[in-house]
């Protein structure tokens, strides 16, 4: 079924592979544009990632892979192109905004310059970091340390009368993690904002080549810490995928509750941070005393506070009995009134709406530009959940059906949605609790993973931040040969920098809260 809806959608004369529910085919670089203005503007098809991959060795080409999921389908298309005897590509970042970033990505990493791009500047390596260094080619070795390079990275200038720039960082007080950012303001109003990441890669793309199936597991948390389950599931999924691994169902149901105990936890946790920096200091102090119960619950249940060493290959290795069942219930129930009466409070304190409402301001449509998801998309009326998209675990029979969605855009819509979101955490918990399937709870003993030769797959989880994507391929000998994580905080950094247009300097950290992004994530 899904490669008879492909084909009516590919170039009569191109080729179609079918892996699972993934369709591939090789498109030529006079088409690829006609064809994503067409998928993307036309059919609704949803930009999942662009990334590249080196088959220099095997195949004498680099392809470049453009990762489409299908409306209301869980699968995927990905046409690609092969670049023989050149190292250029055509950009569609004028067609697909949200192309931007993918294509500086690829000309950093890989060397394949996308000729006609607007902003050819290079993504997350520095300007210490030599320009004809290469990291994801094969004939880069992960122990080389080139030599320090002296470049100079040039920000976006806003010239005109009144206009001065601040800078920002990258170190920041407290204990997150480095970002610069650079304001241009004509008195107090931003009218430009320019993030520059990069301060903490770490290899990950390149480490992952290296590593067992187990210890990319261990890597795959590692990702961005403070989503480590949700990393973790994307990864473990698509191994299954590629050895043919099947998940019993009692690991599928404890899946979605440590999924969601993580998004308890992460969407208290930014409640509570965001009342803080309105000065609602007894909220702020809420929503950490709510998260920390949540993190020693986790920690009760899987000896983990992060939820790490919980996923592997075939299911999890944490199991709750009758008896814990019994109590998390219980603490779930008094843990959703004690938020009801905290939010009671927050709603009826009028200082803290003033400075929520109309604040950072996102609009719908700059949403569907930059591509944005997750709480950041929802709060502006983008209805895109992988939990009812792209159903996967338990989710198909446990979540609720109905996506929590506001239209405002500003920072007392990502507040509220995450409210909502706390609510419908609880309650698909409640419901995986009560219906817990008997039986095991993994499926494979360890070193026991064999994967498809010659094979790829596309894996997605929606994080508590937003949709996180795994592209994974393997090589003639079923090893992993290509693996791109792509957190969405990736993404969500460009939606980040047009909500903070035409809002005063002093509003910024609070819009910067209201996203909540992971440098880590971005900078894999």
């Amino acid at each position: 079924m899904i490669k008879e809806k492909i084909q009516e959608i590919i170039p009569k004369k191109a080729k179609l592979e079918i892996f699972d529910t993934i369709g591939v085919f090789e498109i030529s670089v006079t088409e690829i544009k006609d064809f994503v203005q067409d998928l993307y503007h036309n059919k609704n098809f949803s930009l999942k990632l662009i990334t590249a991959t080196d088959e220099r060795k095997e195949n004498g080409c680099f392809k470049i892979w453009y990762i489409f999921g299908l409306p209301q389908e869980n699968a995927y298309i990905i046409p690609f192109l092969s670049l023989k005897d050149t190292t250029e590509f055509p950009s569609i970042a004028l067609i697909v905004h949200e192309a931007l970033n993918y294509e500086r990505k690829i000309q950093t990493f890989f060397g394949l310059k996308s000729v006609d791009i607007y902003d050819s500047r290079p993504l997350i390596l520095h300007e210490n970091w030599p320009e004809d260094v290469f990291p994801l080619r094969k004939d880069f070795e992960l122990n080389t340390k080139p030599a320090e390079a002296k470049g100079t990275y040039d920000f976006y200038e806003v010239k005109g009368e009144g206009i001065y720039e601040i800078p920002v960082g990258p170190i920041h007080a407290g204990i997150i993690e480095p970002g610069h950012f650079r304001f241009s303001v004509a008195g107090e109003r931003i009218v430009s904002l320019e993030p520059r990441l990069g301060f903490t890669h770490k290899g990950s793309e390149k480490l992952f080549e290296k590593l067992s199936f187990e210890e990319g597991v261990k890597l795959s948390e590692k990702i961005s810490g403070d989503s480590s389950f949700s990393h973790s599931l994307a990864f473990c999924q698509a191994l299954e995928t590629l050895s043919s691994t099947d998940v019993p169902k009692r690991g599928l149901y404890l899946r979605v509750i440590y999924a969601e105990m993580e998004r308890l936890a992460n969407h208290l946790g930014d409640i509570g941070a965001i009342m803080t920096d309105v000065g609602f200091n007894f909220g702020g102090a809420q929503g950490a005393r709510l998260r920390e119960i949540v993190m020693r619950m986790n920690e009760r249940i899987t000896k983990s506070r992060f939820l790490r060493n919980v996923n592997i290959i075939g299911g999890v290795t944490k199991d709750i009995d009758k008896k814990e069942k019994e109590r998390l219930s219980k603490d779930l129930k008094n843990l959703s009134k004690d938020f009801s009466e905290v939010i009671e409070i927050a709603e009826n304190s009028a200082s803290v709406l003033n400075r929520l409402k109309d604040t950072g301001i996102f609009s719908t449509q700059n949403a569907k530009d930059c591509g944005a998801m997750g709480v950041a998309g929802r709060a502006a009326g983008l209805a895109k959940d992988v939990r009812i998209d792209n159903p996967y675990a338990a989710y198909s029979e446990l979540f609720p059906k109905k996506m929590v969605l506001r239209t405002s855009g500003d920072v007392y819509a990502r507040f509220h949605v995450r409210i909502e979101e706390v609510r419908v955490a609880i309650k698909i918990i409640q419901k995986a609790l009560n219906s817990l399937p008997e039986g095991r709870i993994n499926a494979v003993a360890k070193g026991k993973i064999v994967c498809k030769k010659n094979f790829l797959t596309v894996s997605a989880v929606e994080g508590w931040r937003g949709e996180i994507i795994y592209f994974v391929t393997t090589d003639a000998k079923g090893q992993l040969n290509r693996v791109a994580p792509r957190d969405p905080s990736f993404v969500n950094w460009s939606a980040l920098k047009d909500a903070g247009l035409n809002n005063i300097v002093p509003d910024f950290p609070l819009i910067n809260k209201s996203f909540n992004l992971s440098y880590s994530g971005n900078d894999v």
